[in-house]
Formats: C-alpha cells, sequence, structure tokens
C-alpha cells in the first residue's frame, strides 16, 4: 500500500487528475444512492448531478474531501424507509416493550395522533398501522382501550421540545394515571431537559405517569459531553468574515469541542474529515443567514437551536423529510442550492 501511494504521489498529472475525478464520480454515486427515497413520491430521486450540483457550491479544493466525509456520515445518519420500517416491526413485537401477547398489547394500546406542527406522526401511524394489519391483522384504528397504555410515535427527537409541548398540551385530556411510551428512530441526549419537564407537568397537575422512551439510535450532543458529540460541534472559529460577524453577535463565546474522539455513535470516519465538515458547512451556513433575510435568529448555521451556539449540528436525515436542526448548507433555499429540499410544516 505504501508503494502504491509513492507511486500515485509522483504520477503524471493527468493521472492524478483522472483518479480525482473517478473518486469524485463513485462517490457522488454512491451518496445519492444512499438518499434515493428521501421525499419518495414527492420529489424526483437524488441523483449524481444533484450531489454534484449541491458540493460545486463549496470551493473546490475541499469538495472531494467533504464528500468522503459525509458519504460516511450520510451513511450512519440518513434513515431510509426501510431501516424505519424495520425498526418499528421489531419493536411491535419486542417482549420489553409488548410483553408475552404482543397483539393483545397493541389492540389495547392508545396511538395518540396529537402533534400540532406538521404531519410526521399522522404519516408515521400510517405505516405503522400497516405493520400492525401484517402482524396481527388489524389497523390503527382498532387501537385502543381505557386502562390501556398509550403511545406517542415520530421519526426522531432532537431538542426534545416539540414531544414535550405536543404531550403536555394534551395533559388535560390524559387519565389521572398513565403508561406513556415515546417511539422514535433516534434522540439525542440533550432532550433529557423536556423529558424532565413532561415529569413535572404531570406531577404539577396530580397525574401519575409512568414514562418510557424507546428509539433505535441514541446520539450524544450534551455540552458536559462535548468531547464524545455525534453531532458537528466546531472545535475552532474558522477565520471568515461571515462566521466571524456572525458570533459577534453572541453574549458568550461558542463552546469549542475538544479532542479528537469520532463520536460515542462513531458516525464520522476520521477526525480530519470531521473537522473540514464542521468549518466548511459552518461557512456556508454563515454565508447562507446572510443571503436569506427571511431565516429567523434560531436558524443557526449548523442547523436550528433556541439557545445561542452555531446550531444543533444534526446530520440525522430521514426518508420523510430533513429537520431544521442540520446544517442550513443541507436544506436551505434560494440563492443555496439545497441538498435535501425541505418540507416545512
Amino acid at each position: 500500500m505504501t508503494g502504491t501511494r509513492r507511486l500515485e504521489e509522483h504520477a503524471a498529472p493527468w493521472y492524478r487528475a483522472t483518479k480525482m475525478a473517478a473518486d469524485r464520480a463513485s462517490l457522488l454515486q454512491s451518496i445519492a444512492t444512499t438518499i434515493a427515497d428521501y421525499r419518495a413520491g414527492q420529489i424526483a430521486p437524488a441523483t449524481p448531478a444533484h450531489v454534484d450540483r449541491w458540493i460545486s457550491q463549496f470551493d473546490p479544493v475541499v469538495q472531494l474531501d467533504m464528500l468522503m466525509e459525509l458519504d460516511h456520515v450520510l451513511g450512519n445518519t440518513y434513515v431510509p424507509n426501510a431501516q424505519f420500517t424495520s425498526f418499528l416491526k421489531r419493536l411491535s413485537t419486542d417482549a420489553n416493550l409488548a410483553g408475552a401477547d404482543p397483539r393483545a398489547f397493541w389492540r389495547s394500546a392508545n396511538l395518540l395522533d396529537i402533534q400540532r406542527g406538521g404531519r410526521s406522526q399522522t404519516e408515521i401511524l400510517g405505516l405503522f398501522s400497516g405493520i400492525l394489519s401484517a402482524s396481527f391483522g388489524f389497523m390503527a384504528a382498532a387501537c385502543g382501550s381505557a386502562g390501556g397504555p398509550y403511545v406517542y410515535l415520530d421519526d426522531a427527537s432532537f431538542t426534545g421540545n416539540r414531544i414535550r409541548d405536543d404531550v403536555i398540551a394534551w395533559l388535560p385530556s390524559a387519565p389521572a394515571r398513565l403508561t406513556l411510551h415515546v417511539i422514535v428512530m433516534a434522540s439525542h441526549e440533550g432532550g433529557y431537559y423536556a423529558r424532565d419537564q413532561i415529569n413535572k407537568a404531570f406531577k404539577d397537575a396530580g397525574k401519575v405517569l409512568d414514562m418510557h422512551w424507546w428509539r433505535g439510535l441514541e446520539l450524544e450532543n450534551r455540552k458536559s459531553r462535548a468531547v464524545d458529540a455525534d453531532v458537528l460541534w466546531p472545535k475552532s472559529i474558522p477565520a471568515d468574515q461571515a462566521v466571524q460577524d456572525y458570533i459577534q453577535t453572541f453574549k458568550y463565546a461558542p463552546t469549542p469541542r475538544t479532542g479528537t474522539s469520532l463520536g460515542r455513535a462513531k458516525i464520522f470516519a476520521s477526525d480530519a474529515g470531521r473537522n473540514l465538515l464542521e468549518q466548511e458547512l459552518l461557512k456556508a451556513g454563515a454565508q447562507i443567514r446572510l443571503d436569506s433575510p427571511y431565516l429567523n435568529k434560531y436558524q443557526r448555521p449548523l442547523g436550528n437551536m433556541p439557545l445561542e451556539t452555531l446550531g444543533f449540528g444534526s446530520t440525522l436525515v430521514t426518508f420523510r423529510n430533513c429537520p431544521n436542526n442540520c446544517p442550513l448548507a443541507f436544506w436551505a433555499g434560494d440563492p443555496w442550492y439545497p441538498l435535501f429540499p425541505r418540507k416545512t410544516n
């Protein structure tokens, strides 16, 4: 391998250019294949040309390395329909959730459709209804009982605020004593505060809540665990005017990530690749904010976040939609060309 590298280093310019073009084409195809079912039936399937148009908005010098790291990251954090369906199927018969008689459990379960923004819960309930029909012979509409558990389904939890707001708004309709199962494909650890608020709200209302969380992937994003973060969290601020101007609006300087960890879930391929992705997506996001005056103050360069930070930094995208907690460069529109055209609530 070392000899091969030396040959490549000393190869003629035409050879290196040809190899780089082949590598780029391979990566463009790989990423397009990974995200092929994104918003299937609503927008055209991703193609290498689509990915190429997106990456071409970055400095040519960094494009190939960005593609290499992004190919690895999306391979770990993009959730296609088949993977999400498989997760729900496995959970539907998991003895830890549904007990020894899953058919009876789901027949008695009250499947909540209480989401106040967007249609993700309604659409996922439709998907789960098909699983129930195939596995147990009845659909979601036939579920529910006065003494049965309650189930809140969604694709993912980021800050946890949406689940908190939905459940607390529903609290007056909830029984005096209940078991609530929150089921998501992926959950970020920083959402623990929202969970605490749900428990407190029920306690203050004099109701007894037994709440359980189920997720297929658990991602670290707590400030106290920044060294093992599974989100985009820059170790330094780039010498970029748009970024420098943006952080001047902060009351406190951003907290940098430290160390060389690839995160607890190991979604990144290398420390160098991760650093590059964080830096370039941050710079692009800061520029997008300047070019897109309709973005609100919480739509930060690395993703929507109420707290004053560079952004949430998630790279989790599902076949349904791209969360606004992902970097602006993933989903922002005109004049930017998005990799994941986002369906807004």
